[in-house]
């Protein structure tokens, strides 16, 4: 059963997704995105269906209305309140891209909601390469030029082979690519410039595996060898992949779930 709800903080709510049979709470924090997680309760609980026999699965999104001044430790600080408001603490959890950014920040800050750690392709300080990524994405937003914006996410995010496999339907994507609330993924975007994590990381106690793609074009491969080098923690790279590995590697919920479970 997939179950989607909201939970009221301050003026605003967060929109989450349950589902799984298990007892053991695992949390997905996704990334940056042009939708959330509302609507889309069903693709969420299919895409991450391997851990679903085993854990209670919550994905929750950012706050609906996400202030210009908003960072990724307020949105570890929001994930915090979800947390505690349904009872979930010492929870396995599973950051993607900017979800891995707010991951670092919830277990550095909240240490005692975190069981396990997976970190895929994400950063915890900047680089030039997100940088101008991020903030190209902000301009192209901020002049209404979402056919431009989608084409550069794909074309950043997706190996050659996938690019070419799936082409025929960039143009229908790129026309439906427009977010609901514009300034919402603008201040999320901006939000991705504010991880600098790095040298708190050692704060971390619990076990940690990072996933990342060597191919990637949005915060580079370099970014997930830095925070395993840190952490003296357990890493695998994907040699023919990049920013997408998420998706495209078959077996990178595997070994996510693999982690959680034998670790």
């Amino acid at each position: 059963m997939i179950k989607e709800a909201s939970i009221k903080l301050d003026n605003s709510q967060i929109n989450y997704v349950v589902f799984g049979k298990g007892t053991e709470p695992l949390v997905l924090i996704p990334g940056l995105s042009l939708r959330g997680v509302k609507g889309n309760g069903i693709f969420i609980a299919y895409m991450y269906r391997i851990f679903s026999k085993k854990y209670r699965v919550y994905c929750f999104d950012k706050r609906n209305d996400i202030p210009e001044t908003a960072t990724v430790e307020n949105f570890a600080d929001d994930l915090s309140f979800c947390m505690k408001h349904l009872n979930i603490s010492n929870a396995n959890i599973f950051g993607i891209s900017q979800g891995g950014m707010i991951a670092q920040n919830l277990a550095i800050k909240y240490p005692e909601l975190v069981k396990k750690l997976c970190l895929g392709v994400t950063l915890s300080k900047n680089n030039p390469t997100v940088i101008n990524c991020v903030n190209n994405w902000i301009k192209m937003a901020e002049s209404n030029l979402y056919e431009n914006l989608v084409q550069d996410l794909f074309e950043k995010m997706y190996s050659n082979n996938y690019l070419k496999k799936y082409k025929i339907f960039f143009p229908l994507l790129k026309k439906i690519g427009k977010p609901k609330n514009p300034i919402r993924f603008i201040n999320m975007a901006k939000a991705c410039l504010t991880c600098n994590t790095y040298e708190k990381l050692v704060k971390i106690k619990c076990p940690v595996l990072v996933l990342g793609g060597k191919d990637d074009k949005i915060v580079e491969g370099k970014s997930s060898n830095e925070i395993a080098y840190k952490l003296n923690c357990e890493i695998y790279m994907y040699e023919d992949y990049g920013h997408s590995a998420y998706e495209e590697a078959k077996d990178f919920n595997k070994r996510a779930f693999d982690f959680f479970v034998n670790y």
